[in-house]
């Protein structure tokens, strides 16, 4: 063995027994992938909406202009379909945490401990049907004859019919699991100890709630609020199957795609969630909720 065999093995070794250094090596190669697909992806994202179509040939010129930035950003149309989808998906958020608090609650701390993996996975079992399976079962349901209309039709109910309502409804039906899911992690890391003190100092069970559960879940709820206002931002699936004439961002990137073929406007438009979803996520993270993920 060479002087130059023994000084690499011994380097080789002292790389191996370095934690940090193992670290590394083992995050080497997702963190590439990463910045390949995801960091890449925006990037090209960025580079896209900087460029301009031909009116008359349809052509995309790779000319470097702001017009496509200028008019998402000043044009009426897009400001309004953009505060329409924060507003749906802020709603949404709202909706799945009302509807998350009581169950992940019941999960973490009513249920006995043989029922909370069946909980679990009954949460979890509307993620294994189809996205679409779901979301046309919505629509037959808000659809003229549909089952709100049969539930409503001795009080004199009707379907609202395709549109707002049936597109937070069926968000909110969507991505409730995501909800629940962060929730009930955080109740259970709750000890039981400062639910007993709270009851033995005289709190009732909502005052127990607010000033006991809220505080040291909140960080939960945030999280869960990412997947649901992030998930709600985006889609454009179920808006088209229930949302009627109402339009969304992402609506307005797949019609720029397709019809239009306006791919430089279609990447500006998609430039607004994600500018959204970093300043969110940058408050979710003064929140502390992004070590509940």
């Amino acid at each position: 063995m060479t002087l130059q065999d023994t000084r690499r093995r011994r380097l080789s070794a002292r790389l191996t027994r370095s934690p940090r250094t193992r670290l590394a090596l083992l995050l080497s190669a997702p963190l590439l992938w990463l910045g390949l697909a995801y960091l890449g992806a925006l990037a090209a994202l960025l580079v896209t909406a900087l460029w301009s179509t031909n009116t008359f040939t349809g052509a995309i010129e790779r000319v470097w202009t702001l017009d496509n930035i200028r008019t998402v950003l000043t044009d009426s149309v897009y400001r309004s379909v953009t505060i329409r989808t924060i507003g749906v998906a802020a709603l949404v958020t709202v909706i799945d945490a009302v509807l998350a608090l009581p169950v992940a609650f019941f999960m973490a701390k009513v249920a006995g401990r043989r029922w909370q993996p069946l909980l679990v996975a009954g949460i979890l079992l509307p993620l294994w049907a189809s996205y679409l399976v779901k979301a046309y079962a919505w629509r037959s349901m808000f659809g003229g004859g549909g089952l709100i209309d049969w539930a409503g039709a001795p009080f004199g109910i009707g379907s609202p019919g395709y549109g707002l309502t049936a597109t937070v409804c069926t968000l909110a039906y969507l991505w409730l699991p995501y909800m629940v899911l962060p929730i009930f992690a955080g109740l259970e890391r709750l000890p039981d100890s400062l639910l007993e003190a709270a009851g033995d100092l005289g709190a009732r069970p909502g005052r127990t709630i607010r000033t006991v559960v809220l505080p040291l879940v909140f960080p939960a709820i945030v999280a869960g609020s990412i997947f649901t206002f992030s998930l709600s931002l985006g889609d454009y699936v179920a808006v088209e199957i229930v949302g009627g004439t109402k339009q969304f961002l992402g609506n307005l990137v797949y019609d720029n795609i397709g019809a239009a073929g306006n791919q430089p406007l279609a990447a500006a438009v998609g430039l607004v969630p994600v500018v959204v979803m970093i300043v969110y996520l940058f408050l979710s993270r003064r929140a502390g909720a992004l070590e509940n993920l």
